[in-house]
């Protein structure tokens, strides 16, 4: 029992884990001594049980808040430095940008005067709110297309916006390789209506990223003109659906806003913390969380009659299923995505010099963890690598073996606390 209860601990709150059958030895490379064997069957749960690391909340609570947590330090890293980012870049020039999608037709809203154009004041948890006002009119195929689209016209976006911070610098596009550099950290989020927006930290740099500091001509209202110059230049084109003819582009919403220096305070500032905060906050929601469909991918387009989701969801649902089935949209896989209303891209992304990496983030937490067992165990040197490659040489084969824990694992696992 104690064992068992030290394997749950281990999972740190994950409720659908990996599990994995198979062995592992570590063998020293020169004696050919065997100096650690671990078979899957002698663990107290049967199975290495390994942590599903799901960015989204609705799958698993506990590894979507480390992603988020993640997110949050790595969109700080690059606000403020730390992490192998130099705390200079906190005097570069940025901004936090929010990109949205275009109309597809009026649904009930909020605005900030007045009422919706259904003549109601909707209360903020209103489950009308981003529905159509008209769903017959409503242009369904466009919104599942544009979703498709998205990381395209960001992709569109990027270029561009180098291309207009070199202009209004004076420079070629070859020699603002050489002065400067853009750096940007973005996340994607559902608006209520289906439709995908970017939220974004975009950063100046100099020629080697967050190391170099900007060039004397880089401000943040430089930045922000390219920006908007940018944004309505990149339209990407789509496809031709019985004699329609799509183009794509981002919606005339366009918010930008440069970020100070100072902590969240009395909230006059868009601080570096508010920002960090506000995009972690959406890296572990997708649209299951926005409109209430589905968080994980059909199989048959029946399943939605099983399925208790809002008829506007389960209108892009289906309409992205029927484009899927069109042999000229077979790059889009609608069809896979079908769930996700038609968007397949990634939900987190930067440049490589932004700041440091998810990966980096993972590994240090892996390490602290092996350090953590090793002085637990007693051992004398408790920092050196026992798998280092000079003197360990590791077997392993593990197999998947299911997911989740059995209905007495969840029943311990529900009496553990775990570290916030």
């Amino acid at each position: 029992m104690p064992g068992l209860m030290r394997q749950l601990r281990g999972l740190g709150g994950c409720t659908t884990p990996i599990r994995l059958d198979g062995h592992r030895t570590d063998v020293h490379t020169t004696t050919g001594e065997i100096l650690h064997h671990l078979t899957a069957s002698d663990l107290p749960a049967g199975h290495l049980l390994v942590r599903c690391n799901n960015r989204r909340t609705t799958r698993c609570a506990a590894c979507a808040e480390t992603y988020r947590r993640d997110t949050y330090q790595l969109i700080t890293a690059g606000l403020r430095g730390g992490k192998g980012t130099p705390e200079e870049v906190a005097t570069h020039p940025r901004v936090f940008a929010t990109f949205t999608a275009p109309s597809f037709g009026p649904v009930h809203n909020r605005p900030t005067r007045g009422r919706c154009r259904c003549g109601t004041q909707h209360p903020a948890d209103a489950p009308e709110l981003g529905t159509p006002l008209d769903p017959d009119t409503y242009d369904y195929e466009a919104a599942v297309l544009w979703n498709a689209h998205a990381s395209k016209i960001w992709a569109r976006f990027s270029i561009y916006l180098r291309r207009e911070v070199a202009k209004r610098a004076g420079l070629s596009q070859r020699a603002f390789k050489e002065h400067a550099r853009v750096s940007f950290a973005k996340v994607a989020e559902y608006q209520r209506r289906g439709a995908i927006h970017f939220h974004a930290v975009i950063r100046l740099d100099g020629p080697e990223g967050g190391d170099t500091p900007p060039p004397a001509w880089a401000s943040a209202e430089l930045l922000t003109d390219a920006i908007r110059a940018a944004t309505t230049a990149a339209h990407v084109p789509g496809p031709v659906i019985d004699r329609r003819a799509h183009t794509f582009a981002f919606g005339t919403q366009l918010d930008i806003r440069p970020i100070r220096t100072a902590d969240l305070g009395a909230g006059t500032e868009l601080t570096e913390r508010a920002v960090a905060a506000y995009i972690a906050k959406y890296a572990t929601k997708g649209a299951e969380t926005a409109t209430g469909t589905l968080d994980r991918p059909l199989k048959f387009l029946a399943e939605l009659a099983r399925k208790s989701i809002p008829e506007h969801a389960q209108r892009l649902i289906r309409t992205a299923w029927t484009l899927g089935a069109r042999k000229d949209l077979e790059d889009l896989r609608l069809r896979a995505w079908a769930h996700m209303l038609g968007f397949r891209g990634h939900f987190s992304t930067k440049t490589r010099r932004y700041s440091t990496t998810l990966g980096a983030l993972r590994t240090a937490r892996a390490e602290w963890r092996r350090l953590q067992a090793a002085i637990a165990r007693g051992d004398q040197n408790p920092t050196a690598d026992p798998t280092d490659d000079d003197t360990t040489l590791v077997l392993a084969h593990w197999a998947f073996a299911g997911t989740g824990l059995t209905r007495s694992e969840e029943w311990l696992a529900a009496s553990l606390t775990h570290d916030p």
